[in-house]
Parts: C-alpha cells; sequence; structure tokens
C-alpha cells in the first residue's frame, strides 16, 4: 500500500502496544502494526510492553519481525508494570530498553505444562482407551503419569528452547550467554535490577522512553507527535460506549480463556502472577 503525505509521518513516532499474554491474536496484530510503521516511513518506534509472556513461537516471530525493522529505523522498548519472559524475549528485538525502577521483568525461561488427574479419575470410575500410531503420540495426556522416555523428551525439547532464549537475550544485550546463564534461572527481578544485570539500559516512564526516542533520531521531544497503532474496537464498543469498562473486563478474560487452550501441552515463555 501506497500512503499518502508519508513526510508527515518522517516527523512523528510510531507506537506500538503490546498487552497481556502474547499468542496468536497478539502476534497477528503486532506484526500488521509493524508493517504498517515501515510502509509510512516513520523514523523510529516506541514499543510499549505489559506483558507477562506467551508461546515461544509467536514471541519468536515479533522478535524476529523487530530485529528486521530495526535495521532501518530507531526502536526503543519501554516495559510497563510487567515485562516478563517472552515479554522480555519481543523486548531483544528493541534496539534501547527502558523500564521502570519497579517494573517486574525476568523470568527468563521455559515451562512446559501438564495435568495429571489419573487418580481424580480412578474414584469417579472414567477411563480412556487411546489408539495411536506411535508410543507419544498422546504424550503429556492428562490420564496417565509421563514415561521416562517421555520426560527427557519433553526435557530436550524444554532444554533447546531455553537455549534459544538465552542467545537471544546475549546477542540482544551485547552479553556473554554464560553470563545471561547466570540470571536466567526463572527468576523475576525489577527494572532497576535489570539494569544492573543488563538487561535494560535506562530507568525511566513512558514519557521518559517517548522523549529518548524522538532525541534518537534528531527530532525535537517537546513537539514531536505519537502515531498509536491501534487494536481496532470491537463492534460493540460504538453501540454500548457507556459499559466500556464492562467491555473491556470480559474481553480481558475472554482472552486469558482462549489462552490456557489454545496454549495447553505447548511450551510457554509465561510468568503468571
Amino acid at each position: 500500500m501506497v500512503w499518502p503525505f508519508k513526510s508527515k509521518f518522517r516527523k512523528q513516532i510510531a507506537k506500538i502496544e503490546v498487552n497481556g499474554a502474547i499468542a496468536g491474536s497478539t502476534r497477528k496484530r503486532v506484526l500488521e502494526a509493524l508493517k504498517t510503521v515501515e510502509e509510512k516511513k516513520f523514523p523510529a518506534l516506541l514499543l510499549r510492553i505489559d506483558s507477562p509472556g506467551g508461546t515461544v513461537g509467536d514471541s519468536q516471530e515479533i522478535y524476529t519481525a523487530l530485529k528486521r525493522l530495526r535495521e532501518k529505523i530507531k526502536i526503543v522498548a519501554s516495559f510497563g508494570n510487567i515485562s516478563a519472559s517472552g515479554g522480555v524475549y519481543i523486548g531483544m528485538g528493541a534496539e534501547h530498553i527502558m523500564a521502570n525502577p519497579g517494573t517486574i521483568t525476568g523470568s527468563i525461561g521455559v515451562i512446559l505444562r501438564g495435568n495429571n488427574l489419573e487418580r481424580l479419575l480412578d474414584k469417579i470410575g472414567v477411563s480412556f482407551k487411546v489408539i495411536k500410531s506411535g508410543p507419544y503420540k498422546d504424550i503429556l495426556s492428562f490420564d496417565r503419569e509421563l514415561t521416562e522416555q517421555e520426560q527427557t523428551i519433553l526435557q530436550e525439547l524444554i532444554d533447546t528452547s531455553y537455549q534459544q532464549f538465552v542467545q537471544t537475550v546475549a546477542e540482544g544485550r551485547n552479553l556473554a550467554p554464560e553470563t545471561v546463564k547466570t540470571f536466567a534461572d526463572g527468576r523475576i527481578f525489577t527494572g532497576e535490577q535489570a539494569v544492573e544485570l543488563g538487561v535494560v539500559d535506562r530507568l525511566g516512564s513512558e514519557e521518559d522512553a517517548r522523549r529518548w526516542t524522538a532525541e534518537l533520531v534528531n527530532l525535537d521531544p517537546e513537539k514531536t507527535e505519537v502515531y498509536t497503532l491501534e487494536e481496532p474496537k470491537p463492534w460493540y464498543s460504538k453501540i454500548l460506549p457507556g459499559n466500556k469498562i464492562q467491555t473491556q473486563g470480559l474481553a480481558s478474560k475472554i482472552d486469558w480463556v482462549e489462552f490456557e487452550l489454545s496454549t495447553s501441552g505447548l511450551p510457554l515463555w509465561l510468568y503468571r502472577p
């Protein structure tokens, strides 16, 4: 798409917000927004992240797109209330990172969750008959324990994914992988601690990050406008303006339900408070 008045956008800063769990819908929205930023030829992007993390693949796709875009423009990530696990991962796609002193960040690691309801099912007399093409096709089934071989397979998967995370942080922050591993053990830390560890560059608010972004591309921080690429509003927001708070809360709950269902049995980069 050819955008009119591109010169106007060259004097503005683009802003994309990543809120909540990072899964399919978030990935799609952010990737589309990043494409728009490139097409409109903004000189810089302010990436506001307030996320506890998400799925491995979705986080990697957003990171890759950011890394590609930062070859053309300046990107500053602003960590909000929480930017942990997958939130940290996508933040590595920015050239510069700022966080509040009390931002909850870190949780660098991978988790694969499964539920074992075998004893409960036995008590109520429920059992399952499984026909499968191979011994591991029903791995992580909720009606039985993992076998030793299955535990080995899954641990190798998690270890590989974890190494990818460590390598990404090491490259993004110019740190040795062994240095990253000293704090990439799943722990969480504050923005202030993140600066000391080298995960974050500076401490400051979103407004501080905006001003920094403007200065990086020689724009006046006092006058430079921010163009926010927002998620399209749901249809009901137009006819139910008085229920804004209620509908937002409902949407948030639905998003989490969808996230839990869609990621069952998947490796996650996720911190759950």
